[in-house]
């Protein structure tokens, strides 16, 4: 169909189809899952602005959260319901990255459909954590930065720019895992002025450039971070209104120095922790449930798409070799960014990790599996993107139980799907 090879309708498709998967049976478990008892409350008590609640995080994740519940109610179906549409947001970004990045329809929706079956993204669709909010933000600011970086005209660039630094300064107000991307779309900016100033002349000034046209680095980064900060500042609107501890401007950049301390304190050790390295390994998943509720023993666990997250391992690397050998940008930036997502969690001062810290970089990595294919799947290998697809919607369906909370035999069904011991 024609209207489906252009990236708007193509988007739209897949996020809607995203949502609608989902959304099916997102109230069950009707209780708090995993992280839910933190941030439920903490969504309650920004609905009456009593006071503070939580505070080693910043306030838009939670306030989303309070979103769907004063929208849809105070329970299991409002406390996630902004969570189902923040994932089905990532699938439309990384669909709008993909297109931006390759121009092609199959590339776009081979990265679209490798997200909406990568479980992570679908235990992440149907949970009320921070997490899904933060990549949302992050993934469509990305997507923003790119989209700027096409512009024809200046006005457009700069719009779009702006648009996309205060989507990561929104995505650093629901976690501070989110802060490293401002620095990595700097980074990309000079990056690209860099290669192009070989063919076209100054890479600072803005006059006659390829990409970004009409914006000067120092300006164009200046602005980043200054919108980011702001946007990042304003979500804390509504602590300044609490009934008890309102924050005042005075007590605003303290309020941070005490989130970092709490982020940044030893923990005791967790049956879950897990350490950065072995994430893409998925080593140690996360049993978000298991234990019988709503009539039923359920089970929930945080895991990969073994397809998507193996083979992941394999296209990142021949991403950076083809795009070495070819001078392909846009093989080495997909790869690059994905190293980027991982890396900054062996230098983040947390006395703890979990898989679930891997969320972000989990869906980024759908950026380099399409690339590969874009450039390998060809000759002998032509077609076997479609049979690698099957090969994930197989491995969807298999684990679906275990991911959605459906009622399972007995106490010991969780076996059929242990492939390793580290996954009890």
């Amino acid at each position: 169909m024609p209207w489906f090879r252009r990236p708007l309708p193509l988007a739209l498709v897949f996020g809607l189809v995203a949502e609608a998967l989902f959304l099916f049976r997102v109230s069950v478990p009707g209780k708090p899952v995993f992280d839910e008892v933190h941030y439920v409350p903490a969504a309650r008590v920004l609905l009456t602005l009593a006071g503070p609640r939580n505070t080693e995080h910043p306030l838009l994740g939670k306030e989303l959260i309070a979103l769907g519940m004063w929208l849809f109610g105070d329970d299991s179906c409002g406390w996630r319901v902004m969570s189902t549409l923040a994932a089905s947001a990532v699938v439309v970004g990384v669909v709008a990255i993909a297109w931006l990045i390759w121009s092609r329809a199959r590339t776009a929706a081979l990265a679209g459909a490798a997200v909406v079956l990568n479980f992570t993204v679908f235990v992440q669709a149907r949970i009320a954590m921070l997490d899904g909010f933060m990549a949302a933000f992050a993934v469509l600011g990305i997507a923003a930065l790119l989209w700027s970086m096409r512009a024809g005209q200046a006005g457009a660039a700069w719009r779009r720019w702006l648009l996309g630094a205060a989507l990561l300064g929104l995505a650093t107000a629901c976690k501070w895992a989110a802060l490293p991307y401002v620095g990595f779309a700097g980074a990309a900016f000079l990056w690209v002025r860099w290669r192009d100033h070989r063919a076209i002349g100054p890479a600072l000034g803005g006059r006659g450039q390829r990409h970004w046209p009409g914006m000067a680095a120092l300006p164009a980064l200046l602005s980043l971070g200054a919108v980011a900060a702001l946007a990042y500042l304003v979500t804390f609107a509504p602590a300044f209104f609490y009934a008890d501890q309102p924050l005042t401007l005075a007590t605003l950049i303290p309020f941070q120095v005490a989130m970092f301390h709490q982020q940044t304190q030893v923990l005791p050790a967790h049956t879950y922790q897990s350490v950065w390295w072995t994430w893409p390994l998925m080593i140690r998943p996360i049993w978000y449930l298991y234990e019988r509720v709503d009539g039923a023993q359920r089970g929930v666990l945080m895991l990969g798409n073994p397809a998507m997250l193996w083979s992941g391992l394999v296209a990142v690397p021949l991403c950076l070799w083809a795009g070495w050998r070819e001078r392909d940008a846009r093989l080495t930036a997909a790869a690059l960014l994905w190293i980027a997502g991982l890396a900054v969690w062996a230098v983040i001062p947390k006395s703890l990790g979990f898989f679930y810290y891997y969320y972000l970089p989990s869906i980024l990595l759908a950026l380099p599996i399409a690339g590969a294919w874009a450039r390998f799947g060809r000759g002998r290998l032509k077609g076997w993107d479609e049979a690698w697809l099957v090969l994930l919607a197989a491995l969807f369906a298999w684990f679906y139980p275990i991911l959605s909370a459906m009622p399972l035999a007995g106490a010991q069904s969780f076996q059929r799907w242990m492939w390793f011991r580290s996954w009890l």
